[in-house]
This record gives C-alpha cells, structure tokens and sequence, in this order.
C-alpha cells in the first residue's frame, strides 16, 4: 500500500525533508560573491542546477533570514548582479562544509576554509582555484518565492576548468576528474563514483 501525503496539510519544516529526502542526488554549488566594498563570501547550496543551454542559464535557490532579510549570497547579488558557481568535488568537500558555517558577515569564507580565490574573467566575484570547475554568472532574473527564498537564474559568461577536467578540442568533460559530490538527504552527502552508461534509444 502506498503512503501518501497531502503538501498543503504539512509544515515547512515536512515538506522540505520529504523533498530533500526524495529529490535527490542535488549537486553543490559552492556560490562565491563579492559584496559592494568587495569582500568575498563563499556559500554552499543543493538547490542548484542547470536549466537551458541557450541561454546558457543555471539557478541557486537562496533561502532568506528568518526575519526575511537576506543572507550574504542574496544580499551580494542583488548588489553586484554576479556570482560564480563552483562546482563541488570530493577533493573539496570538507573545504565546502566549512564554508556552510554561519560566520559574520564580512568574514571570508575561503580563507577559513584554506581555499583560494581567484579574480574572475569577466565579473567581479571570484572562482576558486580548487574547484575542478567554475562558472561566472551574470544575474539574469530573480523569482521571489512567498517570504523565504529566492530563485536566482544566472547567465553563464565565462567558465574555468581545472586542467584534467575537460577535452579542449572535443569538448568532453571527464566525470572522474570532476569527481563532484551531491547531497541527499540531511547531512548525508554521495560521490558520482558509481556509473552506467544508457544509450539514448532510436526508433
């Protein structure tokens, strides 16, 4: 027998560990930005992914404060109108948790986490050089859901990648040199260490 529930009739508090729980492997953006006297904040976020290639745009989910203020990332880019987006791997993983500690505002956060910044390309945050990837955005919309969470889309201007990573004739990013993690539910993350290859099928 199924067990069913119905959204409109649970907390938030249910409704995010059905889905976090559920909707998973995320992957994790580890999001720099610079505020407006261009100190660095680094944060972590699962709610993350790709969304067009043309427009080459991805999206963060970006929770507010409590009292609907915003937090450093969301305060940043609607400052700046960038972000960078690095991409998490194993290498870095515990580098990224302590990232996710509620420091000060003002506090750099790579600096704690023995990271290093890197001046971006072609916006004004930075990319980190540990990251096997790294993509600097440009805001491109930003949705307000209810009182605590914003969706930022960002265009994707430049990207860096580690050498290793990808094939620059042929475009191919190796999976095993990304070597990214997820999070699945609570504080239980995954590595993508486990694959299988499934054809597309042609009729």
């Amino acid at each position: 027998m199924a067990v069913s529930f119905d959204f409109k009739q649970l907390s938030e508090r249910e409704r995010y560990k059905l889905m976090i729980g559920t909707i998973i492997p995320r992957p994790i953006a580890l999001v720099t930005t610079v505020d407006e006297h261009g100190r660095i904040n680094a944060a972590p976020f699962s709610f993350f992914n790709c969304l067009s290639a043309d427009p080459p745009i991805l999206a963060i989910g970006v929770e507010n404060n409590a009292d609907m203020s915003f937090k450093d990332t969301g305060h940043n880019i609607r400052m700046t109108e960038v972000f960078t987006v690095n991409i998490v791997s194993l290498a870095i993983a515990e580098a990224m948790h302590v990232c996710g500690a509620k420091y000060p505002r003002g506090v750099d956060e790579l600096k704690e986490a023995g990271l290093t910044a890197v001046p971006g390309a072609k916006v004004a945050s930075p990319f980190i050089a540990e990251a096997p990837a790294a993509f600097e955005c440009r805001r491109h919309v930003t949705l307000e859901l209810g009182r605590s969470r914003q969706i930022v889309m960002g265009e994707i201007v430049y990207a860096h990648y580690r050498d290793g990573v990808v094939d620059p004739e042929r475009l191919h990013v190796d999976p095993a040199a990304v070597d990214a993690i997820a999070r699945l539910g609570g504080d239980i993350c995954a590595t993508i260490r486990d694959r299988f290859e499934m054809l597309t099928p042609k009729l």
